[in-house]
């Protein structure tokens, strides 16, 4: 899911910030101390870019009970603005 502020970059902005999304991997002690990889920021052209993932049960109605199973678990990525958070 893209929100607002993302939709209204321009298209090649947008595929240059999924592309970046897709290859994220600076994750450390600090950024993910579950060692989980569901959350990530960089800075794109002076915007601070979040993305996160979100594990829901298959209905989309509450938090899946195990996100690990992906039998239980439906996953939404966000990719947004700081600003929008």
């Amino acid at each position: 899911m893209l929100t607002r502020g993302v939709r209204a970059l321009q298209k090649a902005e947008i595929a240059e910030i999924l592309l970046k999304v897709s290859r994220f991997n600076d994750f450390n002690a600090n950024n993910d101390p579950y060692e989980e990889h569901d959350y990530g920021s960089f800075n794109y052209h002076g915007n601070n870019i979040l993305w996160k993932i979100d594990y829901y049960d298959k209905d989309y109605k509450f938090a899946s009970e195990n996100p690990a199973d992906v039998t239980k678990t439906n996953r939404v990525l966000t990719i947004m603005l700081a600003e929008e958070w």
